[in-house]
């Protein structure tokens, strides 16, 4: 079974989206024992006609509440935490769709794509350690949509910052852990998270991803 960390290091490597979507959603989908798995970015689905039907049905949030609570919460989702089995069957009739778990992927305060793993009937269902894992991957992948997917130039909010509070959030942008960011800064794993919490309240954010999407402005948006 694929590690966590190996998965944070694969997002940092990938530079495009189709690398994403055909090397890393399968290893997401290994780590959670998946049937199915994907990364979908909402921008390429409008543009496909193909998937706008589906868009409109599967990932509407009136007709799919585990798409409504992505939008509204920004948070993973499994079926189970939104409706009951019966009411499933119905939504979504596919045998390798019984189970679904979705994260968000967030840039700029806008949900605008997900990570979707599935499981048969057969299988057990997900449960809140797959949620807690496909949370902190959504975060990385959130930061690579932020950084990566979208060339970015610092916004104003960084004169809200002190130099080493940059230096601080351009390694979180790059995806680095708390630990990470201390060994590289010579500084303890406290004194990385009392900075994030002075960044979070001064950057009025309340998460390392709104953080990072705030501090940059994407080219052409």
């Amino acid at each position: 079974m694929t590690d966590l960390q190996l998965l944070f290091r694969e997002i940092d490597r990938i530079n495009n989206e189709s690398e994403l979507r055909s090397h890393l959603a399968p290893q997401i989908g290994e780590y959670f024992t998946a049937t199915r798995s994907g990364i979908f970015f909402f921008n390429r689905i409008l543009r496909d006609s193909r998937f706008k039907n589906t868009f409109k049905i599967v990932l509407s949030t009136e007709h799919n509440p585990v798409a409504r609570y992505l939008a509204e919460r920004h948070a993973p989702v499994h079926e189970e935490m939104v409706t009951s089995p019966k009411a499933w069957k119905i939504i979504c009739p596919r045998p390798d769709h019984w189970h679904v778990m979705a994260g968000p992927i967030v840039n700029r305060g806008q949900l605008v794509g997900t990570v979707g793993c599935t499981r048969e009937k057969s299988m057990p269902s997900f449960d809140t350690e797959d949620l807690a894992d496909l949370s902190a991957i959504c975060l990385h992948l959130s930061v690579w949509s932020a950084t990566v997917k979208s060339p970015a130039q610092y916004s104003n909010s960084v004169a809200l910052l002190t130099p080493r509070e940059l230096e601080i959030a351009e390694l979180v942008a790059q995806g680095k852990t708390n630990a990470e960011i201390g060994h590289e800064l010579w500084i303890t794993i406290n004194s990385v998270k009392q900075a994030l919490k002075r960044m979070f309240r001064k950057l009025e954010v309340s998460s390392r991803a709104e953080m990072v999407a705030k501090l940059f402005t994407v080219e052409g948006v």
